[in-house]
């Protein structure tokens, strides 16, 4: 079975506005319809780098005690935390250049 979720702890943690800090999360595998969906959003149309926030609110399920993860919570994320995300995020969907330059060298054909 093919594993679909990812614990991950956040380097600084987010803080909601009751002063709480939540640090430990879960991250789901990314579908096509999670990059899709983003380009659709009239705040990606002005500003193409707001997919990331978009994208990271669709695949994060959990974060601390938190009931919902908003856009709005990842826009207040730290700068560190955001950066750790997106990194979580390729890797966990195997979106990191050097893994697809190791696979399509053992299988050339893979490219096309």
């Amino acid at each position: 079975m093919i594993q679909t979720e990812f614990e991950f702890t956040l380097p600084k943690g987010y803080v909601d506005n009751d002063g709480n800090l939540h640090r430990k999360g879960v991250m789901r595998l990314s579908r096509a319809i999670d990059e899709i969906t983003p380009m659709r959003d009239p705040r990606v149309k002005s500003n193409p780098a707001y997919a990331t926030v978009i994208i990271l609110s669709r695949v994060i399920t959990k974060l601390g005690g938190l009931e919902e993860i908003s856009s709005i919570v990842i826009e207040n994320l730290f700068a560190s935390d955001l950066s750790y995300l997106q990194k979580f995020y390729r890797q966990i969907n195997e979106l990191e250049e050097k893994e697809w330059i190791s696979s399509t060298e053992e299988n050339p054909s893979d490219i096309n």
